[in-house]
């Protein structure tokens, strides 16, 4: 398939991916629809070092920067802790600055 970006012509050939046909089946809207699912896992692509304008840039992910699903939940997780204490600590700064500009009535 030919293509153009901005003046610049290139040729494009999609990944090809086999699929086999599912069991389930049914229709949607008078239609008929299967799932299907595909025979190989699709092949990741290659870590690229990039440099624009002095700023380092990787495509893709690292080897040795792949992380577990439970190791990415519990980062997650972590993360969303900090952001909430955080937010507390704001909101309470917040709540402290303003009792302190409230005049204090002698009796």
């Amino acid at each position: 398939m030919k293509l153009s970006y901005r003046g610049t012509t290139y040729e494009y050939t999609p990944a090809e991916v086999e699929v086999t046909e599912g069991e389930l089946a049914g229709k949607y809207r008078g239609l008929d629809w299967k799932f299907c699912n595909q025979k190989k896992a699709p092949v990741q692509q290659a870590t690229v070092e990039l440099k624009y304008r002095g700023v380092a840039l990787t495509t893709g992910e690292p080897q040795s920067a792949k992380t577990s699903a439970p190791e990415q939940a519990r980062r997650l997780m972590m993360d969303r802790q900090v952001q909430g204490a955080k937010r507390q600590r704001s909101m309470l700064s917040r709540l402290t600055a303003e009792l302190k500009s409230i005049p204090v009535l002698a009796h």
